[in-house]
């Protein structure tokens, strides 16, 4: 017995661990994960920068492979990788290669539900498994469904055509359990589906529209819906370019003061795509009128409310001699600006 206490005493000593240390070590390692995340999170407010995003998509993968059940974080980086792609590149190529990253993303995220995971591992089809997506799948399935779409489009019809039903039924699963996710997200995608398809494929351009205006009823923050109907259903009809032009004029014009700040970044880049728009516009309407002006009215920041201030005592007067509700002349205190 002895000799067995003696061994083990030596074998603490030879691992160099205390009592206790195990737990300090795993407090020091979550302050570090609790740090990394404040970072990733404060450089992503930041994402209408470029080189801000990408910082911001270095800290959440480290995190994501700290803890690869995450949704959270695995779907910040699938809807991280898609705005890169949309956003910041240019070259067709460098797009798709961030959407291919987004999809990969995606595909990890959706992969933390463990009934959608056996499902691909029983060999089950993207369209089948979606059966198994829940409202908390939500964030991860729209974001990969729209990488999965930005991505095949750019490749080409074949290409769009394979993997249209896989993003179709993520879209399914999303207007089942959450139908107004993000600024009408479901009606905006179904807006361009339905434009973008072929016309042997299923192309409706009455159902399109009727779409992109459901979209913008849920939610006039978001210009990329304006945008997509000008670019995807206005196009498509020649003699629609009053569509185009207040689709247009309206991101161009519209102070993005007066829209969801949370949206900033994302509106900017809207805003970038109107003008390249705009500035194609004789190439896409054969002989294109002069434009009309904007008639449809924008949207203003709100104005803080001004509340009258107590009145302010002077040296001379008691304080109880104050006059209570009065404001002295000049002064009034600010109210939170109105949400």
């Amino acid at each position: 017995m002895r000799t067995l206490l003696g061994l083990s005493f030596l074998t603490i000593l030879a691992c160099g661990k205390k009592p206790g240390s195990y737990e300090i070590k795993s407090a020091s390692e979550d302050a570090q994960v609790d740090q990394l995340r404040a970072e990733a999170d404060s450089l992503w407010e930041e994402r209408g920068n470029k080189d801000q995003l990408l910082k911001s998509l270095d800290a959440y993968e480290q995190l994501f492979a700290q803890n690869p059940t995450d949704k959270e974080v695995a779907a910040r980086l699938v809807r991280g990788w898609y705005f890169y792609g949309d956003a910041h590149e240019s070259e067709i190529e460098a797009k798709r290669s961030a959407w291919d990253k987004a999809f990969t993303f995606g595909d990890k995220c959706l992969s933390i539900n463990p009934a959608y995971a056996a499902a691909i591992a029983n060999k089950e089809s993207r369209e089948a498994a979606a059966v198994h997506l829940t409202k908390e799948d939500v964030p991860c399935t729209y974001w990969t469904a729209s990488a999965l779409g930005k991505w095949a489009k750019a490749g080409g019809l074949a290409v769009t055509l394979k993997h249209i039903g896989t993003a179709e039924e993520f879209m399914k699963k999303i207007e089942e359990h959450e139908p107004t996710y993000f600024y009408g997200a479901v009606n905006r995608y179904w807006g361009a589906l339905y434009a973008g398809k072929p016309s042997f494929a299923g192309q409706d351009l009455e159902r399109s529209q009727a779409e992109f205006e459901k979209s913008m009823d849920i939610s006039a923050d978001y210009l990329g819906t304006r945008i997509l109907y000008a670019d995807y259903w206005a196009t498509k009809n020649q003699d629609q370019i009053a569509v185009f032009d207040e689709m247009v004029q309206y991101v161009m014009q519209v102070d993005l003061d007066a829209l969801d700040p949370a949206l900033r970044p994302e509106n900017e880049a809207e805003k970038r795509k109107a003008e390249a728009l705009w500035a194609q516009r004789a190439d896409l309407f054969l002989e294109a009128p002069e434009p009309a002006p904007l008639t449809v009215e924008l949207p203003q920041p709100k104005m803080e409310e001004q509340e009258a201030q107590m009145e302010e005592p002077s040296i001379q007067d008691p304080p109880a001699e104050s006059p209570k509700g009065e404001a002295s002349e000049g002064e009034a205190t600010e109210a939170p600006a109105a949400e």
